[in-house]
């Protein structure tokens, strides 16, 4: 059984997030740390503004059972950065369209808004160059760059923004400054 508050902190972040156009309807992803070898993930057939306890999956890092078949195909980089990061809680993978979108043309975001400065400062922008095995490697590739960088947010070149935090609030408030500040930058690039 999961904590009642828990469920409900992912669903209310979630709905906001998908509101937020950072989701699409079966794309993304939302998870949290339940035990030290144990979290829980959105399945991977749930529409990310319906979230329910039914929506997701638990899981056992110490043994692969078949729930592992029912969950979102982001669970191996929920998985491994939940094991290389004892202090991540939660994860989420997110598609905000600005940040994604200035991803394409720049390797780094140097917020000029005041809350992107003081909240986030500069966002590297990871490159995974061969697109065609980065699932397979982004379990992999994504806790080594967090291990390597002060970060909780790690901005992927066309694919999209992976983020970890002790807070879910923390979490998303992130991932919205860094999506107002792409905009904000794109915005002032036209003026």
């Amino acid at each position: 059984m999961v904590d009642k508050h828990l469920i409900e902190d992912i669903k209310h972040v979630s709905l906001s997030l998908f509101n937020k156009n950072f989701f699409g309807v079966y794309h993304g992803s939302i998870s949290a740390r339940v035990s030290s070898s144990g979290f829980i993930i959105n399945s991977k057939d749930t529409i990310l503004d319906e979230f329910t306890e039914d929506s997701l999956v638990k899981l056992d890092c110490k043994k692969r059972d078949y729930r592992w078949s029912m969950a979102n195909p982001d669970v191996h980089i929920h998985e491994h950065i939940y094991e290389t990061i004892p202090n991540a809680k939660y994860v989420c993978y997110t598609m905000p369209p600005y940040a994604t979108a200035y991803s394409l043309k720049h390797g780094k975001v140097s917020p000029q808004d005041y809350f992107g400065q003081k909240v986030l400062g500069e966002v590297i922008v990871y490159d995974p160059k061969n697109i065609d095995d980065w699932m397979e490697r982004a379990p992999y590739e994504i806790p080594r760059f967090f291990q390597k960088h002060d970060t909780h947010l790690l901005l992927i070149k066309g694919f999209g923004l992976i983020s970890y935090d002790r807070d879910i609030t923390e979490m998303a408030k992130k991932i919205s400054i860094l999506e107002n500040s792409c905009r904000l930058l794109a915005l002032s690039a036209n003026l």
